[in-house]
């Protein structure tokens, strides 16, 4: 049997694309057409560069979306002025480090609005253009399986913070109701729906680090159970959920253990679990699933990430069967799919990794996952 690869979403935006989406978020006059226009040609570049490498379940590559997570600020109502920026708990430990970073431009600039309203859709129209993008390019190159991203409650709570709800709790359970008809958009137009919930790890050193680990803990269930709220009319089999520690390098020795999360994680509803395990910091943790083996419901599928998206090193092949088989040695073949440990292009303008090297480690992801099939 082989192996089914894919990554976690974000790829590398062309200088157009990026110039477009920049021109929205200062508010500058732009050419709604030609903004069009261009999303279309980079999606369909984007797929066929998936295909090529070997990718077989693609994405859009997050091409339209200045981030992940506040591109919600553009398609929901409620947000306005700016969130206070908070550095990771690990950076400021490093201060030296984190001064180095921000004077190279690692610290990227974007509107990140406060919630100062109620929270609700604009409409799906954004999302649409994006779901026939992705479509017209999988059908062009012969992609037979796609996914699109979309932010679970939890991260949009983490980088548009309240200032209007009355409580974290309900601020959680609006936003899982807004999102609702966004994750519902995608799965009824036949693609997996992959909710990205860096909020189940990378908060607890950026927005909770006063709180014990038990406490957070707490904390990120709470934001599962606003997630499974909102996946509620949506079959388990067609959701992804990708949980990290924070896409950039640096000590990350702040970071919460994989196995303190490992239950929550376990909980969503969700086949698919896409979690870090390529990084310095995390590629010990394949032995936590091992452990826990018992504890892994019959219906999840592992995707690994078996590419660093921090580094320009491009993982030998061999490397990346060993990674797989580690996996492949707890839940066997068919419940082991390759994936990254984050995306290429977490922002508009910024990725750590080369274009170019980006695709290349996405073939040496696909070439890894023939050796271990």
């Amino acid at each position: 049997m082989s192996i089914l690869t894919t990554h976690v979403g974000s790829l590398p935006r062309t200088q157009e694309v990026v110039d477009f989406i920049f021109a929205r978020e200062r508010g500058e006059d732009y050419d709604q057409s030609a903004f069009d226009a261009a999303m279309t040609r980079a999606v369909s570049d984007t797929v066929k560069k998936q295909v090529e490498a070997g990718v077989d379940i693609v994405s859009d590559g997050e091409t339209s979306k200045i981030s992940y997570a506040t591109y919600v600020k553009d398609r929901y109502t409620g947000f306005d002025g700016d969130s206070p920026r908070n550095a990771p708990a690990d950076l400021k430990q490093f201060p030296s480090f984190l001064k180095r970073i921000a004077a190279s431009g690692g610290t990227p600039q974007y509107a990140r609005p406060m919630c100062v309203g109620e929270v609700k859709s604009k409409g799906q129209g954004e999302l649409e253009k994006d779901i026939a993008n992705l479509q017209a390019a999988m059908e062009e190159h012969g992609a037979e399986r796609g996914f699109m991203n979309a932010a679970s409650p939890g991260v949009i709570s983490l980088f548009l913070q309240n200032d209007f709800y009355p409580s974290r709790d309900a601020y959680l359970a609006a936003l899982a109701d807004a999102m609702k008809a966004e994750y519902e958009t995608i799965v009824a137009a036949g693609l997996d729906l992959q909710l990205d919930c860096p909020d189940l790890a990378l908060s607890r050193h950026m927005l909770f680090s006063d709180l014990s680990d038990a406490e957070f803990v707490r904390i990120a269930a709470s934001h599962v159970e606003a997630l499974n709220h909102a996946l509620s009319g949506i079959p388990a089999e067609k959701v992804r959920i990708h949980i990290c520690w924070g896409n950039y390098e640096g000590p990350h020795v702040c970071d919460i253990p994989m196995s303190k999360m490992f239950d929550t994680l376990m909980t969503a509803k969700a086949r698919y679990v896409l979690f870090e395990t390529s990084n310095p910091r995390h590629g010990h943790e394949w032995s936590v699933f091992r452990d826990r083996k018992a504890d892994i419901p019959a219906d999840k599928v592992l995707v690994p990430g078996v590419v660093d998206t921090t580094t320009n090193f491009v993982e030998h092949p061999e490397l990346v069967a060993q990674r797989l088989r580690n996996f492949i040695d707890i839940v066997g073949t068919e419940r082991v799919i390759a994936g990254s440990d984050c995306g290429f292009g977490t922002f508009a303008g910024f990725g750590a990794v080369d274009p170019d090297i980006a695709y290349a480690k996405l073939k040496a992801m696909a070439d890894g996952a023939a050796l271990a099939s």
